[in-house]
């Protein structure tokens, strides 16, 4: 069964903390989540290659993409606790950055034209 409930991201930087203070006794160091951050995106990268690229998949490798993202979430989100980041904060900024600096860029991409 699928959780419809919606969470924000404060939220989502709250459940991991607190998580990690139940029953993952402490953070793993920023290095360490640096490291297996890199392993997750690897682990995402290899999963779009078989499903949308050229290889194939291998005889009960998994596919969720859904899984491997949140995997990827879940450990941005410790290295965002960990350093003190407001990934609330930090998003709108992005988006903000982005909307001034590609506003035209992309809809004047003759690229994206077709």
């Amino acid at each position: 069964m699928q959780n419809k409930r919606k969470i924000t991201l404060l939220e989502a930087q709250k459940m991991v903390d607190e998580w990690i203070h139940q029953y993952g006794v402490r953070y793993f160091s920023e290095l360490t989540n640096m490291a297996c951050l890199t392993e997750e995106v690897g682990e995402l990268a290899r999963l779009m290659a078989r499903k949308y690229g050229d290889q194939s998949f291998k005889e009960g490798e998994k596919q969720d993409l859904g899984e491997e993202m949140a995997d990827i979430l879940w450990v941005l989100i410790c290295l965002a606790n960990q350093t003190g980041v407001n990934l609330t904060e930090e998003f709108i900024k992005s988006i903000e950055k982005k909307t001034l600096r590609d506003s035209l860029r992309h809809l004047e991409n003759p690229k994206l034209m077709a």
